[in-house]
């Protein structure tokens, strides 16, 4: 059996990060759902070929709200706490061969890394980019992003207003950001407070209210 990890939401200033795998026995169940990266796919798309994904393969999911990626954060690097993510999932499905998104510069360390974590004798296959090198790869892809868009979806239901994707480079969601914490004098719930975004925004919005004084 083998699997592919992935995550989606790493970057994010608002939101989880989702780290997905899937196990099949092997890629050739994957060849008619002609499976892409899930970034060259529509939303639609995705979210339609994570219906057939289900049906097929067996699946795992880690959903690490803001908060605990703050708290993690005190003590690990992110490359570290996305290790420990990824060993966990493979933990749980238990394959003989993992291929995984490698997050560090040096693909070989990442694939030790897990490695390391694991108490099962599993071989690692870490590449960059191998959400476009390996179809299992791309079908776990798949899986992240439509649990985070979903989850995306849930944190702006709660709020009440459109939040964007997410990510520092979405205008809407730093549009968000600036106009909550301006109001509230604190960044909004599921916000990563430990990112440079927020505390930048907190900084100059929060210096602004003392100069006005």
């Amino acid at each position: 059996m083998i699997c592919g990890v992935d995550e989606a939401g790493r970057g994010p200033v608002m939101g989880p990060m989702v780290v997905a795998g899937l196990m099949l026995e092997n890629e050739s169940e994957l060849e008619g759902l002609n499976v892409k990266d899930s970034k060259k796919c529509t939303p639609k798309r995705r979210e339609k070929l994570a219906q057939e994904l289900y049906k097929i393969a067996k699946t795992e999911v880690i959903i690490v709200p803001a908060r605990d990626i703050d708290t993690m954060r005190e003590g690990l690097t992110m490359n570290q706490i996305e290790t420990k993510l990824f060993a966990s999932i493979i933990e749980k499905l238990k394959p003989s061969v993992a291929y995984v998104d490698s997050a560090d510069v040096n693909e070989e360390r990442f694939g030790q890394d897990i490695k390391n974590e694991l108490d099962l004798d599993v071989k690692i296959v870490s590449k960059h980019g191998a959400d476009e090198l390996y179809p299992i790869v791309s079908a776990a892809s798949i899986i992240a992003k439509t649990t985070r868009d979903f989850e995306v979806g849930k944190i702006a239901e709660k709020i009440g207003c459109n939040i964007g994707s997410g990510y520092p480079s979405d205008v809407q969601t730093i549009s968000f950001l600036e106009k909550w914490i301006a109001e509230h004098g604190e960044p909004p719930p599921h916000t990563r407070v430990s990112w440079k975004t927020t505390q930048n925004i907190l900084n100059r919005i929060l210096t602004k209210k003392i100069e006005t004084f």
